[in-house]
């Protein structure tokens, strides 16, 4: 079973001090639905969000349709915005996608490693294995996709990277679902050092092999862990 890691209600609360409102809200409520505080399926109704986030219900509505892009948000008829469901075939489709992308950037990545490159992505892994360690989960996910963002760019997949990111908020949902499963951040952080070395190496073979085995493990957590849900939720 994972490891729920839900915000207090107070985290909703949005500090107005950085970016504009709508971008606050945005960051608020995705986050909020990545990290389990909304339950797939789950209603989201505009006036209990103005509560919660202390926002007008304009600034709601389009953060809700924004949301509704990315894939966190569903309109069902008769019944408004829900939190999107998670679709097995769908996630299997989204790792599928993620193993071609991420393993051709790795070894690309491989090829052209610089020193430079190689210290960057090294201090990007130690702030996530840190992270790990304080069972800081939402600072894991919001590093690992700093990580992807250096190797993409690294490897000068820019197309690739802007195609991922379109993908982004799916894949950290995702992400949010393995990454608090008991053992699995010895696994992660094991699985994307040996990807680290091959890169540093410039072993473009052993990057892309380490890259594919990773996302073939991390998508074989995450259907499973959709399976239990949905038992749990037949069972119920």
């Amino acid at each position: 079973m994972f490891t729920s890691f839900l915000l207090p209600m107070s985290d909703l609360r949005i500090d107005r001090n950085a970016k504009t409102l709508r971008e606050l809200t945005l960051d608020k409520l995705r986050g909020a639905i990545v990290q389990g505080y909304f339950r797939p399926g789950a209603r989201l109704v505009e006036r209990t969000l103005c509560d919660e986030l202390g926002v007008s219900r304009t600034v709601v509505r389009e953060v809700l349709r924004h949301l509704e892009t990315e894939g966190l948000v569903e309109i069902v008829a008769r019944q408004g915005p829900i939190v999107a469901r998670l679709d097995p075939e769908q996630v299997g489709e989204i790792y599928e996608l993620r193993g071609l992308l991420e393993a051709n950037a790795a070894r690309a990545c491989a090829e052209q490693s610089t020193p430079e490159l190689v210290s960057q992505l090294r201090e990007i892994r130690a702030i996530i294995e840190e992270a790990f360690e304080k069972r800081d989960l939402p600072r894991v996910l919001e590093y690992t996709e700093r990580f992807y963002d250096a190797m993409f760019e690294g490897a000068q997949k820019h197309v690739s990277l802007a195609v991922v990111r379109t993908l982004n908020a799916r894949i950290n949902r995702l992400r949010a679902l393995t990454i608090g499963m008991p053992e699995r951040a010895g696994e992660s952080n094991r699985e994307m050092n040996s990807l680290l070395d091959a890169i540093e190496r410039r072993d473009g073979d052993a990057a892309s092999k380490a890259s594919a085995a990773h996302i073939s493990r991390v998508a074989e957590l995450a259907l499973s862990a959709l399976a239990q849900q949905s038992e749990s939720s037949g069972n119920a």
